[in-house]
């Protein structure tokens, strides 16, 4: 059986992915109902929903179900999705069929509601979904339907509903706060160790607590108990049906008492509970406030990736510099970057020659030289020269926005770990509610028989300690920390359950070109048989190796340039990948490559040759034949140096306990060279594209959890068959998109960097589900035996989320 890993994908032919942004949520509970519903539905492949960001990923069949269907359903469950509309100016349109075509478009795009665009001011006003959708992909359909479109100033966008929203829980807790301590006061001058504190007579005033505490329990609790009734209408229970049972069995009691009190004289005061019921709220409320801004705080990486985008561009037409904002950059335009500036857009040079910074995408603090021809990325710094570049790669297509979408995706999915806090969290609340019930009836009719209030402080106390908070916000929390600091480190992890994963490798298996080494190889030793000279054995293996992409093929044809040989044309041309190529030419037949390839095609070698092979591959050099016409024509040499980082790396590696093979395609002799210079103690070489996902499967089928590092398009096989696929940055998209982790700088050093976030990471996931699971095991039985105050056990549940997501956050500020 195929121990590979399965992609748990759907088929892509058939499947659409979308994400909305969820409100209204308020534990884990509310979030395992959400994913339980949409999971449920007809059409609906997968539905993950995350707490921490307040969204939920659905991938669903668009010919069953679609994103209003969904949202609908999210609706139906009690909860709602955010909007955001967007303010455009278009250009371009010439009369109203115009003004249609744009709506019509717009209109059909997944996650719009509404669009309306004025044709006399030339204006769109376009509603949709936040999180399906956004202003990029809106404005690049409007493009794409032939006009134009930007933002129009001072319009504000999502981020700014988010802050409103902190604003709004701010204020809130504050005048709860404001209410609640002349009751605080109150209560405090009933025990005996405050008797000292004069208290005012008008706050023991039963009427004047219960001015207090009526605005604070129904205006400002309100959204307890709305939570509270859509979460039972749907079948479910969450945290709100704690706090609303809780805080109203306070206040309707001291109602009742408040009430009884009328025509009482004298120091006969009634049992009140107002102060427990309003401290409760403004407690948690301001508990939810922390949390907010702690969870606002985890998504730094996001806005740091965001912030190093340029805003303008400097747009070369018609002879003249404009500045332009960068959504108004399209492909295509030329655009002029001088000494200092960033590089806006992912391009092409055109002009001018200069050293550009790409720190931020490789990590190497030195700067690279380009020139016309060379390709820039957007974000990236240019240090000295003025540089004309021409526009690539625009809006959501560059590569800064693609590590920013990895990045965001990452941080939205969830973690297998998290399924234990989804089954706890599912069963929490009616479970909770049942020990209070207990709680009251034990002390009720055995403790302190027939005492009303003693029993029904100790059941508020247990329903209010209680928080299923914490357990939803234990794996979300963690993992948006800790690929958000991975990806400061250019370690993009494509989602949580790879972010899991990786702790538990056992294996890396490495690719030799590329990952181990440069992947830069450089022709070293051209030795031509008798009757040939070394030019005409470049030029012969230079034109046949040149229409290949294979970096030991570019090297020999780099080298013939550079030794001034003009190459010529092939009319025929095979790559033939493990093995070498064959092209024609000129009327000859040229095969260049491996030993293999020469023996398949009938190519005589002597023992000199022979001789001379190994004697060049035992200096790690590799060695490519070269025949014309079935006739030994000689062989060229090029090495391939190993990374600076590679030894280190691998040293990082076997004292973490890994294992390290490295695999390849290159001769046996030159492997072993290669590895033992990086200090690798098992090779598998001469292994063709094809065979190197053989030999991890290989791998896996003896229990071994195998991860995989390569850069090349031979590489995918082995990236998508490996528990966990790495591609070096530095290589192809194909490789990137087959693998589940990318290593943006190219260092082998990232390897172990990103093995160490994942086991850093899952130790703080279980130190935060083990504190969550801890606290409600220790509180709940805590505050049954009566040791806890209604309010302070309100306190506790209010700040046990905010530790969570704070020690979560401790994330941010490792080093690797």
């Amino acid at each position: 059986m195929d121990n590979a890993k399965e992609k748990a994908e759907p088929d892509s032919q058939a499947a659409s992915q979308t994400t909305m942004m969820i409100t209204g949520m308020t534990c884990a509970a509310c979030a395992t109902r959400i994913e339980k519903g949409l999971s449920r539905m007809e059409g609906v492949n997968t539905a993950h929903v995350n707490l921490a960001l307040e969204q939920a990923s659905v991938t669903y069949d668009p010919e069953m179900t679609d994103i209003s269907r969904l949202e609908e359903k999210v609706q139906a469950l009690g909860y709602d999705t955010l909007k955001a509309t967007a303010y455009l100016d278009i250009t371009g349109m010439t009369c109203a069929a115009c003004a249609v075509r744009i709506e019509k478009g717009l209109s059909r795009m997944p996650g719009v509601i509404t669009a309306n665009v004025n044709l006399a001011l030339e204006t769109a006003q376009v509603e949709y979904r936040a999180g399906a959708v956004g202003v990029e992909e809106v404005i690049g359909k409007i493009r794409q339907l032939g006009y134009d479109a930007h933002r129009q100033a001072g319009r504000e966008e999502v981020a700014d509903l988010r802050q409103r929203e902190l604003q709004r829980k701010r204020l809130k807790w504050m005048i709860s706060a404001i209410l609640s301590l002349p009751l605080l006061w109150a209560m405090a001058g009933h025990f005996s160790f405050t008797s000292w504190l004069y208290v005012p007579e008008l706050l023991m005033n039963p009427w004047f607590q219960l001015a207090l505490a009526t605005p604070v329990q129904f205006i400002i609790g309100w959204q307890f108990y709305v939570g509270a009734y859509k979460s039972l209408r749907s079948g479910s229970a969450n945290m709100d049906v704690l706090v609303a049972l809780g805080t109203s069995a306070a206040y309707f009691y001291s109602l009742y008492q408040t009430f009884r009190s009328i025509g009482l004289h004298g120091h006969s005061r009634p049992e009140l509970y107002y102060e427990t019921s309003a401290i409760l709220i403004t407690l948690i409320l301001v508990g939810k406030w922390f949390e907010a801004l702690a969870k606002g705080r985890s998504s730094e990486a996001i806005k740091s990736l965001m912030g190093l985008q340029a805003r303008t561009a400097r747009l070369l037409r018609d002879g003249s510099e404009i500045e332009v904002p960068l959504e108004q950059v399209m492909p295509g335009d030329l655009l002029l970057v001088k000494p200092g500036e960033k590089i806006p857009v992912d391009g092409e040079v055109v002009e001018g020659k200069s050293s550009v910074d790409e720190s931020m995408l490789t990590g190497e603090s030195l700067p690279v030289d380009k020139a016309p021809g060379d390709a820039v990325t957007g974000a990236t710094v240019n240090a000295n020269g003025v540089l004309q570049i021409r526009a690539v790669r625009v809006g959501s297509d560059t590569a800064l926005a693609q590590i920013i979408k990895v990045v965001e995706e990452a941080q939205g999915s969830k973690a297998p770990i998290q399924r234990i806090a989804d089954v706890i969290s599912g069963i929490f609340v009616p479970i909770v509610v049942g020990i209070a019930l207990v709680t009251f009836t034990v002390w009720y009719l055995f403790v302190t028989p027939w005492e009303f209030a003693d029993a029904l402080e100790k059941a508020i106390a247990v329903l209010v300690i209680a928080c299923p908070c914490a357990l939803g916000l234990a794996t979300p929390t963690s993992i948006m920390a800790g690929s958000g600091r991975a990806a400061e480190y250019g370690i993009l992890f494509k989602g949580g359950e790879h972010l899991e994963a990786a702790q538990s490798v056992q294996t890396v298996v490495l690719d030799k070109t590329g990952t181990v080494t440069h992947g830069k190889p450089r022709l070293t030793d051209v030795e031509a048989s008798l009757g040939r000279s070394e030019g005409e054995l470049l030029y012969l293996a230079g034109t046949a190796e040149k229409s290949s992409e294979h970096p030991l093929a570019q090297a020999i044809a780099k080298g013939a340039v550079e030794r001034s040989i003009v190459l010529g044309r092939t009319s025929e041309f095979e790559n033939i990948p493990g093995y070498g190529v064959k092209a024609a030419f000129e009327g000859k037949r040229v095969v260049v490559g491996t030993r293999k390839l020469m023996a398949q095609e009938g190519v005589v070698l002597d023992t000199a040759v022979e001789d001379r092979m190994t004697d060049l591959e035992g200096q790690g050099k590799t060695v490519m034949l070269t025949a014309v016409d079935g006739v030994y024509a000689g062989l060229i040499a090029v090495a391939d140096t190993i990374k600076e980082s590679s030894r280190e790396a691998i040293t990082r590696l076997k004292q973490m306990g890994i294992h390290v093979i490295m695999i390849t395609g290159d001769n046996q002799r030159t492997a072993l060279a290669v590895a033992a210079e990086a200090g690798i103690d098992k090779v598998l070489a001469e292994v063709l594209p094809e065979g190197k996902a053989e030999e991890v499967s290989r791998l896996q089928a003896q229990g071994v959890k195998v991860a995989m590092a390569g850069d090349g398009i031979n590489d995918a096989p082995a990236l998508a068959t490996a528990d966990i696929g790495m591609a070096m940055g530095t290589g192809t998209d194909v490789a990137m998109e087959a693998a589940d982790i990318t290593l943006m700088r190219g260092s082998l050093n990232s390897i172990p960097d990103a093995i160490l976030m994942s086991r850093r990471t899952m130790r703080n996931i279980r130190q935060n589900l083990f504190w969550a699971l801890a606290y409600n095991v220790i509180g709940i039985p805590i505050a049954a035996l009566g040791f806890l105050a209604p309010w302070l056990a309100g306190a506790a549940m209010a700040f046990s989320s905010v530790s969570v997501v704070l020690n979560a956050l401790r994330l941010q500020r490792v080093k690797l």
